[in-house]
């Protein structure tokens, strides 16, 4: 899929940023060293593979070996993980299906709870509070923008399907698909070069 490796790649930049920064959370990051989580998405057709060391967490589109753990859900249900707490409702109610080792699940989801999440405060010393703000809204337009454009476009396939029997959408909804995948790779290319830029400056 075109847009796996623009996925992937701010994905990798995300996660360091968020769980690799805070020396506090050094002994929580070690229980995933060496440990290999693989995401599948309902929205994607390629997995996600998250691959933890001491020091980052590699994020592929392709990964030939085994996972320790493999995980089953939604794009939607991996917001609901900032929480702890959410781990075992979404498992119950089938939104999160786990294959293999759960700590690995678990150990992520605590991590992740123990994060701070306020992308403006992670920006700040580079670009100040207010450059940091203006880039936090953008980025969470771009992720709801990115969100909604799978739902839509998974609505027009299921019409497709069970009205007309159709099994390729129709050239308008091609075009239209493919100019929101453009737009949102140039806003993902946009925001990694602006962040690369304030890394190479500071």
């Amino acid at each position: 899929m075109l847009l796996t490796p623009l996925i992937t790649a701010a994905l990798e930049t995300g996660l360091n940023r968020l769980l690799y920064r805070e020396p506090s959370m050094k002994a929580a990051r070690l229980r995933l060293a060496g440990k290999i989580l693989r995401i599948r998405l309902q929205e994607l057709d390629t997995p996600i593979t998250l691959v933890f060391s001491e020091r980052q967490v590699d994020v592929v589109g392709e990964w030939a070996g085994d996972a320790d753990c493999t995980v089953t859900t939604r794009l939607g249900v991996l917001r609901k993980l900032r929480d702890r707490t959410q781990l075992s409702p979404l498992m119950r109610a089938g939104e999160l299906v786990v294959e293999g080792d759960l700590q690995v699940v678990q150990r992520l989801v605590a991590l992740l709870d123990m994060a701070e999440w306020e992308p403006a405060d992670l920006l700040a010393p580079y670009v100040g509070d207010i450059a940091a703000q203006g880039l936090s809204q953008a980025a969470r337009k771009g992720f709801s923008f990115f969100t909604s454009s799978f739902v839509r476009q998974q609505g027009h396939l299921s019409e497709a399907l069970t009205e007309e029997w159709r099994l390729a959408p129709s050239p308008l909804e091609v075009v239209w698909f493919n100019e929101e995948a453009d737009a949102l790779a140039r806003q993902l290319e946009a925001l990694d070069a602006r962040l690369n830029t304030l890394e190479a400056k500071s």
